[in-house]
């Protein structure tokens, strides 16, 4: 047999199994058992429970010796000895506690019912039979300490389940009296996330920003020399999916300190005064083991700006909570050693308090990742994964602009997920291409009910989108168009945007114009139009908005933003500007709408012919690339760099920003 201390075939020592701890109540479980069995045993010894009529018989034999009954209620028989060998008693009479023969008696019992008949049946059988009777009063005092001990240990019992459920199980009466405790996870020790800073890919200004935090841990003596001080709190800040979460796990498993990890719903309790008496503990634990890190994940559940509540006092616990938080991060005590990081999406609707510097001296921003870092975020998730030779990281990278690493990360997961769907034994290109198809326009349903005509109209429709896209200098490069359902979509033209951060208003034309492409193909080939532009006139009228009351891109109201990007606007009413104001902007909205659908009107009235051979090509082929499109209209004029190559029947994925897609919900209203 193997010593369970020597090492595993793995080479690492064996764990011995933990023994378990005695629990002190088996003790009373134990003697409330034996309480109860010599209780039993006592009212029952060994005797046999038999019925009236039973007894009746063995008097009529001339069998019973002595009656006695306890309390009017019970009665015990004796038998005489010399008929204790006869049947039925020979088999029916038990031993006593040492299984030995039960010869002094009582030999059986009955309850005895009526006592005033009862009475005069034994009279009867005493001057018929000579049997003795005799009426005793007997206590049952062991057997009322019995059932009051079992009751009141059944309630304790109940009790004590009840406040472990309420307490998570922690301890006899559970959390329920430490409720205003601090719930934060601590990572300290031999206890760590597992995650450095070499597991992040990408997002290297962030990284070098919080090493500068874990290096002042580590080496406080270099800037305090220079008389630094440590900052004392970052703000994560950026879109969902980009980081933040990981950026922490990173800090605490490089920071070689305690990390209080908590999220912001965690200080949230329907009690009054709850929230604030966690943020008071999780400081006080944090001060004790300083120099130490605490980490308030959607830190937004909590750090919301005061006073916006629609109801006088709805807000009053979050607020109260709120104001503990900014207290104990710089408030009149002193709080050194103890470094703040926070994490959000909707740095918008934070409180100004929190974000002023003394609480958080920095808020980084964690940007979607760019052609570079993409590249350094797949080469993470590609690692696990068995790759065909044919998989190139910088084609993928550029086929994915505006994915979170949470996106690539989903990508490369459901591209092994397709391979091995297809029992393929290497996840390819292919696989990779069909992922992004999946993650954007959702599962393809190849057997959805679809009439000729609805078809043929989807056709025009998307062709129209492509031909315009082709056709205007600044609409983003078409990839592949399809009619084949996916998702919610009836179908989709595709394209690959530029990564450019600054927009002109003729780009932003050209994207409305293009986005109308479809409504326009529908009304030049059929004279009408159906509801399936919904998502592309949604898209286009936010885009005409923001160009009138964000960018300042119109000349009749001129260089006038409404947009309040930090979200705590000072405004008590709706709209910063007249109802006249109001006017020239829906004006000016339905101007640049309209204008633009007339454009793309007049665009494809000029190449109807090729439009029409382009839906038949989709009809016929139900997905075209950007080869077909160049057999039918030639070389795109307006590309700035070589058309990136597509092999085999996959496609790129279009800036999930811009979707251009027919739901169905839409074409069947």
């Amino acid at each position: 047999m193997d010593n369970p201390n020597d090492k595993n075939p793995q080479g690492k020592p064996g764990r011995e199994r933990p023994g378990r701890s005695f629990n002190f109540y088996w003790i009373y479980g134990i003697i409330v058992v034996i309480i109860l069995s010599i209780n039993l045993f006592q009212m029952r010894g060994g005797m046999e429970e038999i019925n009236p009529s039973e007894f009746q018989a063995f008097v009529d034999a001339g069998d019973v010796e002595k009656v006695v009954v306890l309390n009017e209620e019970l009665a015990q028989v004796y038998i005489k000895k010399d008929r204790l060998t006869n049947s039925p008693h020979k088999e029916r009479i038990r031993g006593g506690m040492m299984n030995g023969p039960n010869t002094a008696g009582p030999h059986y019992f009955f309850m005895t019912g009526p006592k005033d008949a009862f009475l005069e049946e034994l009279k009867a059988a005493s001057k018929a039979h000579g049997v003795q009777y005799v009426y005793r009063r007997q206590d049952n005092w062991g057997r009322d300490i019995l059932q009051w001990v079992l009751f009141l240990g059944i309630m304790v019992a109940v009790w004590l389940f009840v406040m472990r459920r309420i307490g998570g199980g922690s301890g006899p009466g559970g959390q329920i009296f430490n409720i205003g405790k601090s719930r934060a996870q601590v990572f300290e020790g031999s206890k760590t996330t597992n995650v450095t800073f070499n597991d992040v890919a990408g997002l290297a200004e962030a990284k070098e920003e919080l090493q500068e935090i874990v290096d002042f841990l580590k080496n406080p003596k270099r800037y305090t020399d220079l008389g630094a001080k440590i900052p004392k709190g970052a703000l994560l800040v950026g879109p969902p999916g980009t980081g933040k979460t990981l950026l922490a796990k990173a800090v605490a498993g490089e920071a070689n300190v305690p990390f209080f990890s908590l999220s912001g719903s965690d200080f949230v309790e329907m009690f009054v005064g709850v929230g604030a008496s966690r943020v008071r503990d999780l400081f006080k634990q944090a001060k004790e083991k300083a120099p130490a890190i605490i980490f308030i994940d959607e830190i937004d559940a909590i750090g919301r700006a005061r006073g916006r509540s629609v109801s006088m006092g709805a807000n009053d616990e979050r607020e109260n909570t709120l104001n503990q938080l900014l207290t104990e991060m710089d408030g009149f005590g002193t709080n050194s050693g103890v470094i703040i990081l926070g994490a959000t999406n909707r740095a918008d609707v934070l409180d100004r308090a929190l974000l002023r510097p003394g609480r958080f001296d920095r808020q980084i921003f964690v940007d979607m990742p760019d052609l570079n870092e993409r590249v350094e975020i797949l080469r993470v998730h590609l690692k696990p994964l068995k790759l065909d030779t044919t998989v190139e990281v910088e084609f993928l990278a550029k086929q994915t602009p505006g994915f979170s690493g949470a996106d690539l990360a989903n990508i490369c997961n459901e591209a092994a997920l397709i391979a091995a769907r297809k029992k393929k034994q290497q996840v390819d290109k292919q696989d990779f291409l069909d992922a992004v198809d999946r993650v954007i326009g959702g599962l393809e349903k190849k057997n959805k009910i679809i009439t000729t005509e609805e078809k043929r109209a989807i056709a025009y429709h998307e062709a129209g989108h492509a031909t315009v896209s082709w056709l205007v200098e600044h609409a983003s490069p078409l990839v592949k168009v399809t009619i084949v359902p996916r998702g919610r979509s009836l179908g989709a033209a595709w394209y690959l945007p530029d990564e450019r951060h600054l927009t002109t208003a003729e780009q932003m034309l050209d994207e409305i114009c293009a986005a109308l492409g479809g409504r326009a193909a529908e009304d030049v080939i059929y004279g009408k139009v159906s509801t399936g532009a919904l998502s592309d006139l949604e898209k286009v009228t936010k885009q005409a908005y923001a160009m009138v009351t964000m960018y300042g891109l119109n000349a009749r109201l001129g260089n006038i933003s409404y947009y309040d990007s930090t979200g705590q606007s000072e405004y008590t009413f709706g709209k910063p500007y007249s109802e006249k104001t109001a006017q020239t902007i829906d004006e000016e909205v339905s101007q640049i709408v309209e204008g633009q659908y007339v454009r793309a009107k007049r665009i494809l009235s000029d190449h109807q012919d090729k439009l029409t051979a382009l839906a038949n090509k989709l009809l016929e082929k139900e997905v075209i690339f950007k080869e077909d499109l160049e057999k039918i209209f030639g070389q795109r004029p307006f590309d700035k760099e070589a058309p990136i190559a597509l092999n085999g029947h996959g496609g790129a994925a279009p800036d999930k920003s811009i979707p251009e897609q027919l739901p169905p919900a839409t074409t069947a209203s």
